[in-house]
């Protein structure tokens, strides 16, 4: 049985659908993690992920931690009752009124209180040695910040095997990617570095996508991007990204001939940001 079955007993279900038990317990869990002086803030944004929420605080609350740590939330602004999902956990959360990732998590990085910010995905789940590990590995010399490596949920239109194998060969490309150009292989959801260079840095508020990875490329004159490749600090996502591209294979199909387009990537360092794409741009 895979460590975050309990966990899709509520994933993607109505947080009214929710057993009052569950949601004391993992307040309770929450609340005893909390401490004043933390050296790590873990910070869960959520826009309109009600179904998805509290599965993943369910699994942060599960977390073994022997480093102090926060764990706050950001509501980017939604519109279904991800709010309530905040206010049942009973961690501390903040409003932010504007959309995108980059609000989002720069309105986290605002009032983030430890040494380290630790990114969290609400439609992520976390292995109950995450916190730790990633923690450990940004107290290594030179270190200033780490990205893990992710699994998908398996369901109806993309089963285990076929995951399995389309998770293999990302893993051996995100992996060649770290050699050179960390910051293309960097995910948000399992991405963490140290608060105050970020800040430096900021986070690039009209991105629809690649966010994290500007931070990334910002924070590279500051020390290195480690890959944590260990099984604890793997999380699972819903396979909702693969969706846009089809069938599995599909998704497949796009990603190595898009690997293949930019395969100058294994061989070259990034220093500039990449010229902005239209499409990817938020219109005022």
């Amino acid at each position: 049985m895979p460590w975050y079955e309990k966990y899709l007993s509520l994933f993607e279900k109505p947080f009214s659908d929710a057993p009052v038990a569950v949601i004391e317990e993992v307040k309770g869990k929450l609340q005893t993690m909390q401490s004043e002086n933390p050296i790590a803030s873990v910070v869960v944004v959520a826009h309109n992920e009600e179904t998805r929420l509290l599965s993943c605080l369910w699994s942060l609350s599960d977390n073994l931690c022997c480093y102090p740590v926060e764990i706050i939330g950001v509501n980017n602004n939604s519109s279904d009752r991800t709010g309530k999902v905040f206010d049942a956990s009973g961690i501390p959360y903040f409003f932010e009124e504007q959309k995108s990732c980059g609000y989002a998590r720069r309105c986290g990085l605002n009032n983030a209180k430890g040494r380290y910010y630790i990114c969290i995905d609400s439609d992520t789940m976390y292995p109950p040695r995450y916190i730790e590990t990633v923690i450990r590995e940004l107290e290594r010399p030179g270190v200033v910040a780490v990205s893990s490596l992710w699994s998908f949920i398996p369901d109806n239109d993309h089963p285990k095997w076929g995951l399995r194998i389309y998770e293999m060969v990302r893993d051996l490309y995100i992996r060649a990617l770290f050699i050179k150009r960390p910051e293309r292989g960097v995910r948000g959801m399992v991405f963490a570095y140290e608060t105050e260079y970020g800040r430096r840095v900021g986070y690039r508020v009209e991105l629809k996508r690649g966010e994290d990875g500007s931070m990334a490329l910002g924070l590279k004159k500051y020390g290195k991007i480690k890959l944590i490749t260990a099984r604890k600090a793997r999380a699972v996502t819903a396979s909702n990204t693969l969706n846009a591209d089809g069938s599995l294979f599909n998704s497949f199909k796009v990603r190595v001939l898009k690997g293949l387009k930019n395969i100058n990537f294994f061989f070259t360092r990034q220093h500039n940001p990449p010229k902005d794409e239209e499409s990817n741009l938020i219109k005022e």
